[in-house]
């Protein structure tokens, strides 16, 4: 009999893809709380601990990395004002 002895993995509570931390990132900034000048990485405050693994999968397959800033990562604005 094989006994699985590598921990576990728990499964993330939401599904991250780089069009959700996208607009994680978007809704932060526009509220204030994080700058388009922080690192992406100031974005693990925001999200759980067990799901951070993944946001760095997804963010890696991105080609974006943690030392990168959010404004890489949120890109372009667009003004309704203009």
């Amino acid at each position: 009999m094989i006994v699985n002895t590598l921990p576990s993995t728990p499964k993330p509570s939401v599904r991250y893809s780089i069009d959700v931390l996208q607009e994680e990132a978007r809704q932060l900034v526009e509220k204030g709380i994080v700058s388009r000048q922080q690192p992406i990485y100031a974005l693990c405050q925001y999200i759980p601990a067990r799901d951070w693994v993944c946001v760095e999968f997804e963010l890696e397959e991105g080609d974006f990395l943690l030392r990168d800033r959010i404004a890489d990562l949120v890109g372009f604005e667009e003004w309704e004002n203009d």
